[in-house]
């Protein structure tokens, strides 16, 4: 009789410990489908700056890839 009772708290940790894998595996996989926009833009920068800097300093390519084509002073 004890043989069984061990046998079904067995079979409940593990199907707990599945559940738990499943639902670790799939917040990673929302986290890895909710970064592919920042990946693109990432990849849009690196061709940008890339494009740019043939043809002036890699800072000013920079500045123009984010939107800044004047360059400030600092003082």
């Amino acid at each position: 009789m004890t043989d069984s009772n061990d046998r079904e708290s067995f079979n409940w940790k593990k199907i707990f410990t599945s559940l738990t894998f499943f639902l670790c595996a799939l917040s990673l996989v929302f986290i890895a489908i909710s970064l592919r926009p920042v990946a693109q833009w990432a990849q849009y920068q690196n061709i940008c700056v890339d494009q740019e800097s043939q043809k002036s300093p890699i800072e000013w390519s920079v500045r123009k890839c984010n939107g800044r084509s004047k360059v400030y002073q600092v003082k």
